[in-house]
């Protein structure tokens, strides 16, 4: 493929420019506060979010501002919620697989996902990256016997303005293969899906690093996820 021919005869650009921005990057920590617990009234639901520095709340003080506590104050207008975060700043495929190796068994209803940059910054070849995801899905469903999951897409990294080009647009490249791939393979499963990450990357409403979420864009990703919930979990609970 062309870009993958320009990436090999760029790499000691992208080498340089990759170290660059990893020394002068903002670090912030995860969003403090619970990553477990349960609130609301209703149909009883249990739901997993599973992944990142991303899915961990980076970039947000608290988790009430991130992924988890928004989606989790969604649902439970609906639902009694059980929910749990396990996330991880740098998590990719490979490492979260390793991690659940660890994790006994226990049944979840709906597991939302959020992986895939650490993946591709680390150039992770593609082929392996198929490998390591068709693992993961078979773990998710061994551990948690899902009757849902949502596999967040990879941000579009030719956006992050943090990213100098032409290191930007390589990675953008790599991570909209990786989701065309993730969306073709998800199709054909039946409780597995695909949620393009296709939300606005104004810079106002990123974090202080130009690189994860601000509590606006965490918002518009939760009121997303739990509007998919609410339209297809009815239908899946329904059925015998």
């Amino acid at each position: 493929m062309l870009d993958t021919s320009l990436r090999i005869a760029l790499s000691p650009v992208l080498l340089m420019q990759a170290a660059a921005v990893r020394a002068r990057a903002l670090q912030l920590p995860e969003a403090s506060g619970p990553r477990e617990g349960t609130i609301g009234s209703g149909p009883a639901l249990s739901v997993l979010i599973l992944g990142d520095s991303s899915a961990a709340g980076v970039g947000v003080t608290h988790q009430d501002q991130a992924l988890a506590g928004q989606l989790a104050k969604q649902l439970s207008q609906d639902f009694t919620l059980n929910w749990r975060l396990i996330a991880r700043t740098g998590a990719t495929t490979a490492s979260t697989l390793k991690h659940l190796e660890r994790q006994a068994p226990y049944p979840v209803d709906i597991v939302v996902t959020a992986l895939g940059v650490n993946d591709v910054t680390h150039a992770v070849p593609f082929k392996v990256w198929q490998q390591r995801q068709q693992a993961l899905r078979a773990r998710i469903d061994q551990l948690f016997a899902p009757r849902l999951v949502y596999m967040t897409g990879v941000p579009p990294l030719g956006l992050f303005p943090i990213l100098p080009q032409p290191l930007r647009w390589t990675l953008g490249k790599q991570a909209d293969r990786f989701n065309a791939a993730l969306a073709t393979t998800l199709a054909a499963e039946k409780h597995w899906h695909h949620i393009g990450f296709d939300l606005p990357l104004d810079p106002t409403q990123m974090a202080a690093d130009r690189f994860h979420p601000g509590s606006e864009i965490y918002a518009i990703w939760a009121k997303e996820m739990a509007s998919r919930i609410n339209t297809d979990w009815p239908l899946v609970s329904n059925q015998t």
